[in-house]
């Protein structure tokens, strides 16, 4: 007879390190069932065998590899919790704490349910979220090689020749620099890395492109002021299902871009942003934001209400933060924003289709037919029979919405 998951038996604490981990069990009157012993990640797999049955639920705190071990532990077992180290601090502050103490701790607030579980991202969440990250860091990489190189020159005072410094036809120029034998070597280091990293850049950015034009998410975003395809996919990635959010003001919160709070008593103060969520939406938000007060009539008119009583800064967060509350209305319903103007979205959806190329364009379609699909799908720009970018145009097909609607 097949074991029954109904509910838990024994509630197992997880203490992860790099080469180990320490396991220690409780059951549900918190009476310890498996004392903390280590266990060798490269014997995992025979441990869990032996020792974990169906009856079983894990907890172990967000470590580097907390995902793999999920997927190596959950088909064994009742469930698997990942949790956030801070908030496991906030419930217990112990003055002494080894391994085999933190495994208990894990393992008697699971059982007691203490634990708020942080959420598994599928793996292709999982993913996207690394192909961002690994762009990322090619980009601090680029930009920390050119601030090195433009430090030589305000060091030794020089003046460069015009047009871009770092492209490959101006290595000979650097390399030719009158500076000392070792100073040479690191500029040959710099311009290195840069071309490494522009390549690396150029590699990760084609396989968005490939990823924005399978997610059908991605034009919904695009035609939000300041997001782009590159903005739009690190949302996405970040964000994962937006049914999660139950509100606008739950993404807000996960993003750490809700106010501070203190409400007790007869005080009652709200102050910064919490910070407390994740660092990829708030700086794709707050780049978006200075895009949208620079081009986008409502933005505009936003940042010059807020930023006299506010400040710059604080007014671009406030921006930024009501940005993303336009995301999940965009992303829950799957409609047009409600500030949006048919003719600057539609350069938006044309600008978006010139980046994927008509290889990854729907059935190789047109920039015209891209745009139109899209904007039928917004509800928006049934009238529009041209897209106007300066001195050019570029013809639109007949909507489907004057059909429908005749």
């Amino acid at each position: 007879m097949p074991v029954s998951k109904a509910s838990p038996h024994r509630f197992v604490g997880l203490d992860v390190h790099k080469h180990y981990l320490v396991a220690a069990a409780v059951d549900r009157d918190q009476n310890e069932v498996l004392s903390p012993r280590p266990v060798r990640l490269t014997r995992l797999d025979d441990w869990v065998r032996r020792t974990l049955t169906p009856q079983d639920a894990v907890v172990l705190e967000m470590t580097t590899n907390a995902f793999q071990l999920y997927d190596d532990l959950l088909p064994h077992v009742y469930s698997v919790t990942i949790v956030h180290p801070p908030h496991v601090a906030l419930i217990t502050r112990a003055q002494v704490m080894t391994d085999k103490i933190a495994a208990r701790i894990l393992a008697r607030l699971l059982a007691a349910g203490l634990l708020p579980p942080v959420w598994v991202p599928p793996p292709e969440v999982r993913d996207a979220r690394a192909l961002v990250a690994q762009r990322s860091k090619m980009m601090r990489l680029s930009t920390q090689a050119r601030n090195r190189l433009h430090a030589v020159l305000h060091r030794h005072h020089l003046l460069p020749p015009g047009g871009d410094l770092f492209t490959s036809a101006k290595h000979e120029w650097w390399l030719s620099l009158e500076v000392s034998a070792l100073q040479r070597v690191r500029i040959q280091c710099d311009l290195d890395s840069l071309v490494f990293a522009q390549t690396q850049i150029a590699l990760l950015e084609d396989a968005m492109k490939i990823l924005a034009a399978h997610d059908e998410r991605v034009p919904l975003l695009v035609q939000i002021p300041g997001i782009a395809l590159l903005t739009a996919l690190t949302l996405l990635a970040a964000i994962g299902d937006i049914a999660r959010f139950p509100t606008a003001k739950h993404l807000v919160g996960y993003a750490g871009l809700g106010t501070r709070v203190h409400d007790s008593g007869l005080t009652h103060r709200s102050g910064r942003i919490t910070k407390a969520g994740r660092r990829d939406i708030r700086a794709a938000m707050v780049e978006a934001a200075h895009t949208a007060s620079r081009t986008h009539p409502h933005w505009r008119a936003e940042m010059a209400r807020l930023e006299p009583r506010l400040g710059k800064n604080k007014a671009m967060v406030a921006i930024a933060r009501k940005l993303l509350v336009a995301v999940w209305h965009v992303l829950s319903k799957e409609e047009a924003d409600r500030f949006a103007d048919p003719q600057q979205v539609a350069r938006m959806l044309m600008q978006h289709a010139h980046r994927l190329g008509r290889d990854l364009r729907p059935d190789g379609q047109t920039v015209g037919e891209y745009v139109r699909q899209q904007l039928d799908r917004l509800g928006l720009g049934a009238d529009l029979t041209v897209i106007r970018r300066g001195k050019r145009t570029i013809p639109l097909p007949p909507s489907r919405l004057c059909a429908a609607d005749n």
